[in-house]
Order: C-alpha cells, then structure tokens, then sequence
C-alpha cells in the first residue's frame, strides 16, 4: 500500500514553531478533502509529559483518552478539529520501553538488540501503524527538537530509511530561523546552511526550508538557499511573524505550499475550502466592542527573570478563542499567587474576572483562597478550573459555612474539615477507569443540571454530547476530589452542585446562583482543552460576557 509522508524537522533554535507549521501544512491538506493525521516524535526518555515541570516545556496537553502530551498536540487539535490519541504522541522513553519489553520477551530471538535496526524499527512501526488505524492519505511527522541534537537522531534515521521503501513517498520540510541583527540590518541564511548540511550528513535533503523570519524573504535570500541548499527557490516557503499563529494557513495557501506538496505526492489538486478558517481569522482583528481585565491567579508564570505564556497554554488559547467570538479586547493579569498570600489583594482592584486553574501541592494556595473570596464577596465573575474549583469549596466552607479549618487534604493531611480529599478506595477505583494510577485523567461524562448556568451555557452553544441527558464529556487531570459528606452543608448554604460524573457521581461542577452572583463556576475538569477556535467553549464564553457586563 503506498503511503505518504511529510516529515518536520526544525534547525538552528527551538521554538520555532514547527508545531504551527505541522498543523498548517495538515489543515490546507484536510481542506482539500485529504484524510491526513500528525505524529509528534519527541526527544525525551519520559513516557508522557505528564511529569514534567510545565515551565520546562509548558503546559502538558490532556486528550480524552487521558493521554498527557506534548502541547503540540493541542495545536494539532485546535488546527484540524479532530481528537489525537495516545498514536499519535511518540517519545524516545515509549520507544526504549518497547524494545527493551520486547528483548526481555525473547522477540528478538536471540539477536544483539541496536539502535539501528531495532530502535528504528519501532518508530517506523509506530508512525505507520497511525496511518493504517486513521486510513490516513498522508501521515505528517513533527521531529521534536532541532538538527543534530543527539537526543533525536534515531528519528531522523528512521525517516531516512522510510523514504528507501519502494511503496513510500517521504516529502521532508524543515523549518529553520532566518535572523536580521541590529548592526547589520540583513537577514543571514548561514545558521539554516547549518542545520541543511546537518540533515544532508544523515542523508537527508529537504524538500522545502520554511524560513522563520521578522521580516519576508527577498529574492537574493532565496537564491542563497536554492544555491547552497539545493532547494527550488520556489520551494522556500517565507513564514513571518505574525500577530496570530491561525494565519499561518493562509500565508501557506497564498504561496501555494500545500500545492507544491501534492504536486510530489502526485496527488490530484482537489478544491480548497479554507472560508470557515479565513472568516475566523478575520474576526480576530475585527474592531472590538469593549475591553476588558482578566487576573490568572496561578504559580508557573516564572522563569528566572521572564513570564511564561505556556506554562497555562491551553488556559490562553481558550481566552482567545472565546472572546474573539465575542468579539471582545481581552487583556491578561498574570498574578503569581504568592504574592496575595499575606491578604493585600489590591493587585486584583480593577479586574473584570478572575480564573485560578490547575496547580498542584501547597505552594501559593493561601494566595488563590484570597483571590477566590475576593472575586465572591466583590462580585466579580470567577471560573475556577480543577485546582480553581477545588479550593473554591474550601474558601466557601471557611467563610459562609465557618469551618475555618476545613482544607484539602493535599495541602493538610490533618484538617478537622477535609472538604476535598482523596475518596476511599481511589486507586484501586481510579485503575479500572483511567490512566495515571490514582489519577482521573481524559474524558469523563458529566451530567448537568438543568436550569444551572452552567447547564444554560451548554444548550445556548450546542455542547452537549447527549443534549437529552444533559450529557457532556470533559477532560480531567486530578487526583482529589469533593468530599460528598459536606454536600448538604455547602447546598444548604447556597452552593449549587451543577454537575457530576454519570457513573461515580462525583462533584464535576459548582457554582453560584446568578441572584447572588452574576458568574461564580468551578470545575472539577478542563474545559480549556477542548476549547478550538472555531468552536469556542461555552464556559468561557460565559465568563468573558460576564466579564464584560461588570
């Protein structure tokens, strides 16, 4: 069966955005009436990212089958509206695990185990079962890192030899870093002559060089790199900054990028239908009714001396989405949640909203319980996401209920209150539902409760997976959970459990009356992970129009 591939690589630095360029290259093709699915290869010996601190490699992206991943992922996601799986993350821990399981089980009968074929094997094995399970026409696989990184030359070795197969057609595309420095006032195509003859010492020539740059390539740029390169001058693609990454598509149809690429498949060039995508694009810079000020309460903004937008990537892009369908200015306050710890919560005076989202142990969560009585008492629209929800409960059970002990039992193991706690029998329970142990992770089904706000949302944007049940499938990434035996307490005292699992009955969803306040929701799951910018998530639509309102 002839397969074809589109493999990514990324030279000079990293942060290109090899990841944008994956899913624009993907979404022109699915546009075309192509079946096409991504593989993200990256470099690590973790199994997932799960585990890694999120201002090393930002935000870990959840998918419904729990799977933690590499934020990418939820590019790809975002990009071409469909759900990625376990299939479709690869790290060189999984890829060790296999071989190594697989030498321990005799599979290899006896031969001395290498890298090359074995590790090699296993990747290729990896990347094509993806397109068979997808019936894929085209399978596109992002290389983690950059060229000549030691970590990741096993990928680069097994696209090599994928391209040697009679049945493959391999279209390698590498993205690489055109700068311009101050004192010289040009850009200089050296650094990607580089990374080029980086890739052509492990037998690879590059079909296409896409040159992220500041400004646009010129023509003598281009002849640079068709000469030293041996790229067709027509096949380096200019990729510019832009104010929004979802213009990227489009700067690729307009040079005609996602025609060159079938045009090597020798695939026919079917209609694009890009206009759902263009008019999405258009609304983002369409003139905005009003502005308002949102304060993140979080705890993995820093980094040394500078601040991390992807640290809460997908909390960002969930923003975005929403209040460009909204057609509302919104300006983030990002406040480190240690800095309210002492009860001077002036930093929030003046904001519109306020969301606290995931965190994990006790570091800052005196900080978060200020802010979160703060938006209570002031009126001021919250949305408490996991870690948000969790301790929401907890500020509620302090100050209306006056249980001034009560806590989670992650943070106080001890408390006379555990109003969030770990349930009895949580691993055992937690292992035959879901991945990570004692974690709830991937898709839950929650059934709302009608007439909440939260349940009003849900209708008004068509969310529901099961509208007559009130069914809607949400992605989790948390260990504790609601203490049910304080339920009737906080209900009594005027806190609304909107939600709960479908089969556990687990608290997923709490909020406020809207007599008492115009928007106060916690959730015990993320909506921000399904959130796609042409699909807004009704959660934060909500918020940014309550947010606007106040």
């Amino acid at each position: 069966m002839l397969q074809n591939f589109i493999f990514v690589s990324g030279g000079v630095i990293s942060g290109l955005g090899k990841g944008v360029t994956t899913a624009s290259i993907a979404l022109l093709l699915q546009s075309r009436g192509y079946r096409v699915t991504i593989v993200k290869c990256e470099n690590y010996l973790n199994i997932d990212a799960g585990l890694i601190n999120p201002i090393e490699h930002g935000d870990p992206f959840l998918m419904d089958d729990g799977t933690e991943a590499d934020m990418d992922l939820g590019t790809y996601e975002k990009y071409l509206g469909k759900n990625m799986t376990q299939d479709n993350f690869v790290t060189m821990g999984q890829i060790y695990k296999k071989v190594i399981e697989r030498e321990r089980n005799f599979e290899y009968g006896g031969e001395d185990v290498e890298a090359i074929p074995h590790v090699t094997d296993e990747i290729i094995r990896r990347i094509m079962t993806v397109g068979e399970k997808e019936n894929a026409d085209i399978v596109i696989v992002e290389l983690g890192g950059t060229a000549g990184e030691y970590q990741n030359v096993l990928f680069y070795e097994a696209s090599r030899i994928m391209k040697l197969h009679k049945d493959n057609k391999v279209v390698h595309v590498h993205v690489s870093y055109l700068p311009t420095p101050t004192h010289l006032g040009e850009p200089k195509t050296k650094p990607t002559q580089l990374s080029v003859k980086t890739l052509n010492s492990m037998g690879i020539q590059p079909d296409f060089i896409v040159t992220r740059s500041e400004q646009p390539i010129d023509d003598r740029r281009r002849e640079r790199f068709a000469l030293f390169c041996n790229v067709e001058p027509d096949h380096v693609i200019d990729s510019v900054d832009m104010k929004s990454p979802y213009e990227v598509p489009i700067s690729f149809a307009e040079q005609k990028f996602d025609e060159k690429i079938l045009q090597l498949f020798s695939l026919p060039l079917r209609e694009l239908c890009l206009s759902p995508w263009e008019d999405m694009v258009k609304t983002i810079y369409a003139p905005k009714r009003s502005t308002v000020e949102i304060a993140v309460v979080g705890k993995y903004f820093a980094t040394g001396d500078y601040q991390l937008r992807d640290s809460y990537a997908a909390l960002m892009d969930a923003i975005d989405h929403a209040a460009w369908k909204e057609n509302i200015d919104v300006r983030v306050q990002w406040i480190q949640a240690e800095l309210l710890e002492s009860g001077d919560v002036s930093l929030l005076d003046g904001t519109h909203g306020i969301i606290v989202p995931i965190g994990w142990g006790s570091r800052g969560v005196e900080g978060k319980i200020s802010a979160i009585r703060y938006a209570r008492e002031k009126g001021v629209p919250y949305l408490g996401l996991c870690y948000g929800m969790q301790l929401a409960v907890v500020e509620f059970a302090r100050h209306v209920l006056g249980l001034e002990e009560a806590h989670t039992t992650e943070c106080d193991p001890h408390t006379p209150h555990p109003i969030i706690h770990m349930i009895e029998g949580q691993e055992e329970f937690i292992r035959r539902r879901a991945y990570g142990g004692t974690m709830r992770l991937g898709k839950w089904e929650c059934v709302v409760k009608e007439d909440t706000q939260a349940d009003l949302l849900y209708q008004k944007y068509s969310y529901y997976d099961n509208p007559n049940e009130r069914i809607v499938g949400e992605r989790h990434r948390h260990r504790y959970e609601f203490n049910d035996e304080y339920a009737n307490q906080v209900e009594q005292a005027g806190l609304i459990i909107a939600g709960r699992s479908k089969i556990e009955h687990l608290v997923e969803i709490i909020e406020l009356p809207k007599e008492k306040h115009p928007f106060f929701i916690g959730t015990q799951y993320h909506p921000e992970y399904r959130s796609r910018p042409l699909s807004p998530h009704p959660l934060f639509i909500g918020f940014i129009r309550a947010c606007e309102m106040r």
